[in-house]
């Protein structure tokens, strides 16, 4: 929005020639990430205050760890504030032309619709286990398709005219039509190494990753700033791999695809950072709130669709370790469980509790402790991902 209005001014005269800088990706980038974090904290207390009015209480399972009960009552859904920062931010700052950033947007936006959804049950209908999983996966799986079906022609064609052809095309010759080589799965620390995945492929993959991300992120959301700070992490490398595969200078120097327009992508994530810091201000132990699924499903949406789109859906699981680990935990234990008690009669368990922070929890560790270990390897993991930048 800013940036329209920064173009109208200049054309009315030299006078206004210093609002060139408006162009300049890194600067809006900035800009976002400062924008969302004054809104958040600025805007934090008055939401807080607003929940706690409204009674909207964090439910705590009668199973969940004893150290959790304490927390019965805190505030959630507080990723409204996360999502209000992130759109305001990205609104004023971005090309409003630029449709990779729309579609982030509206995947963000419809996965914390479902959050909150579900956070909804869980306060007013006082159900601690919210909307059932069967309904949450397909209003997930809805948004997933939609946003993949649309990726897998825009990411291979240079604007929306071009990817309405390349879609009749794939229709009229019987749903086979070859897709370009960046449209293929990339594999980290290989030179221009993809391998080929045809539209139901890409749709297939695409899904997974958006689904997925949005699940692993959720999971991970249970302890005091245990999700939002790998969420900052992740989402600002990500961000560096969309400016690189936006230019065309740095992508094909680095040997990336280039896809023209993803380097917009940068405003976002530079506002996921800046609202992300602004909500871990009051998530920090002990919470004056908490993310809910509607923060918590948005974020994680968000980062899967954003890999994607910068063909980083391997640097993605590598980076997100901690989210990757954290939903593989929960598999794990869902399946041996169900095995040993058709096997043996009784159900066991491989870990202590899942997901895996609280097998730590119950393993002696604190939740500060775990936390922040958590963080430090995610950042050592962001690093490795950054790698593959120049190590190919």
């Amino acid at each position: 929005m800013l940036l329209s209005l920064a173009v109208w001014l200049q054309g009315l005269g030299p006078e206004f020639g210093f609002l060139r800088v408006f162009q300049y990706i890194t600067f809006r980038a900035v800009m976002a990430a400062m924008t969302a974090l004054l809104i958040g904290l600025v805007a934090g207390p008055w939401v807080i205050r607003r929940l706690t009015e409204l009674k909207i209480g964090q439910p705590i399972r009668d199973y969940a760890m004893q150290t959790h009960l304490s927390k019965r009552g805190t505030p959630t859904m507080g990723g409204v504030l996360v999502l209000m920062s992130i759109a305001v931010a990205t609104v004023l700052w971005f090309d409003l032309s630029n449709r990779f950033v729309w579609i982030v947007l509206v995947v963000t936006l419809g996965f914390g619709m479902i959050g909150w959804a579900d956070d909804w049950r869980k306060v007013v209908n006082k159900d601690p286990e919210g909307m059932r999983s069967r309904e949450k996966y397909f209003w997930q799986s809805v948004i997933g398709l939609i946003a993949a079906l649309y990726l897998v022609f825009s990411i291979s064609e240079s604007n929306n005219v071009r990817v309405v052809e390349l879609f009749f095309a794939w229709v009229s010759s019987g749903f086979d039509v070859n897709l370009p080589p960046k449209a293929g799965l990339l594999v980290p620390f290989f030179k221009e190494v993809s391998y080929p995945l045809g539209v139901f492929g890409f749709v297939f993959l695409t899904y997974v990753v958006i689904v997925g991300a949005s699940n692993a992120v959720n999971l991970t959301d249970g302890l005091d700033g245990l999700a939002i700070m790998p969420v900052v992490m992740v989402g600002s490398a990500l961000g560096v791999f969309a400016y690189v595969t936006g230019s065309a200078m740095y992508s094909r120097y680095l040997f990336f695809p280039h896809i023209p327009g993803s380097g917009e992508l940068l405003i976002f994530c530079a506002a996921m950072a800046g609202a992300g810091l602004a909500f871990l201000w009051f998530n920090t132990h002990p919470a004056q709130v908490f993310m809910g699924d509607v923060g918590a499903l948005a974020l994680g949406g968000a980062l899967g669709t954003i890999a994607v789109i910068v063909r980083q859906e391997i640097v993605l699981a590598i980076m997100g370790g901690i989210f990757v680990v954290e939903a593989l935990s929960v598999m794990a234990q869902v399946m041996y469980f169900k095995y040993t008690r058709r096997k043996y009669g009784e159900g066991r368990r491989i870990l202590k509790m899942a997901p895996l922070h609280h097998h730590f929890e119950k393993s002696g560790w604190t939740e500060t402790q775990v936390v922040v270990r958590f963080w430090i390897i995610t950042m050592l993991l962001c690093l490795v991902g950054l790698s593959t930048l120049k190590l190919r």
